[in-house]
Formats: C-alpha cells, structure tokens, sequence
C-alpha cells in the first residue's frame, strides 16, 4: 500500500495550481486525472486547495478521477466515502480542516469532508501499466509516488500514455525524484525550475 498523506508536497501542488487557475476561470469541464491515488489522500488536498482559491460556479465544473490499482478492493469504498480517521488529517491547516471535515456519525473518531468536495472526485480502477488511459482530454495528471516503482522502460511508456491523454497544453506533475526519461523529454516542457511540473508539447 502506498503510504501518503493530506496535503503532502504542499508546495508543489500550489505551484501548479496557482499556475493554471487562469486558464482554468475559462474553461467549461475541468478534468484531472490523479493516477496511483491509493486512499485518496492527494487527490482529496487537490480538490480542496481548488476549492479554497476558486469560486463555486467554477469549481462544480471539476472533476478529479482519482486511479488505483486497488488490488485488495479497498481504496474505492475509502475514496467514495470520503471518511479518514481524525489522526490523518493533523497536517492540513486548521482552517481547511474546519470548514470542509465533519464528525463521521457512523464511525467514532473519524471525519468526513463535504458533501461539495466529495462530488468533485469519482474514483477509477485502473492499471497504469495496461498502458491504455481510461480517457482523455485532461487538463492535468498528477502522479506522484508511483513511477519510481517501475522499470525506466514502463515508465517512458506510462508517461507516453499520459501525454496522449492531456489536452493541448495540458500539465503533468511528477514526483521531484524521478528526471524525465530521455526518450520522453521532448514531450513535455519544464515550467518551473525547482519542482517536476511539466506541460505537454505536441507532437505531429
């Protein structure tokens, strides 16, 4: 199981966040594929850094498909339901907390988030390594924490996979110890210098 947490790598998320929230006000559908969710921790702090520096209006026009494997049939119910045990959210600023986690009443000592958060996300089950994407025309991937587990062959491919699925100028976030494979740099520009956000080039 991967282990992950809210609001991990805090500083690159906002980054690209920051950076596409202008092009996103203009946008009808905003989708977001989040591959390798595990319990739905990131893609969860995606939605909520969303939710904090966006509207309403334009927030319901996201949709965050949040991928995994899921071998043991776990992650979907835990994503679906949107409950985590108080301990686990202990990172996220308190504000957030706050405003967007409730008491679970049927389960003591954990806490829900918002039903206006909880739509934004659907949970997928998928196998990065059928090479086949589950659907296109996404405005961002994130896939943090799972590249490194394969070999630099299926990682060029995985990531081949994702720069067909991103829309025109779309944007991929990786984690900071994985370099692109050579193989697949001229597929993508590196938009910061200090963080693995990249945005597709296309490719004739």
């Amino acid at each position: 199981m991967a282990f992950t947490f809210f609001f991990r790598d805090l500083q690159t998320l906002q980054t690209i966040i920051d950076y596409m929230l202008p092009s996103f006000r203009s946008r009808r559908f905003i989708n977001i594929w989040s591959a390798g969710c595990a319990m739905g921790q990131e893609p969860y702090t995606i939605a909520l850094l969303l939710r904090e520096n966006m509207g309403q209006m334009i927030f319901r026009n996201v949709k965050i498909y949040a991928s995994d494997i899921d071998t043991y049939e776990t992650f979907g119910k835990i994503i679906t339901e949107g409950s985590y045990p108080e301990n686990e959210l202990q990172r996220m600023p308190r504000d957030i907390f706050a405003k967007h986690f409730f008491p679970d009443e049927n389960k003591p000592g954990n806490y829900q988030v918002s039903d206006e958060i909880k739509k934004r996300l659907v949970f997928q089950k998928h196998n990065l390594l059928s090479f086949e994407p589950f659907r296109n025309n996404f405005s961002l991937i994130v896939c943090k924490n799972v590249l490194l587990h394969f070999t630099e062959e299926d990682r060029s491919r995985v990531i081949r996979m994702f720069h067909g699925s991103l829309e025109e100028g779309g944007f991929f976030l990786t984690e900071h110890t994985q370099k692109m494979p050579e193989d697949v740099e001229h597929l993508f520009e590196q938009i910061v210098p200090n963080a693995h956000v990249y945005r597709k080039i296309s490719v004739k």
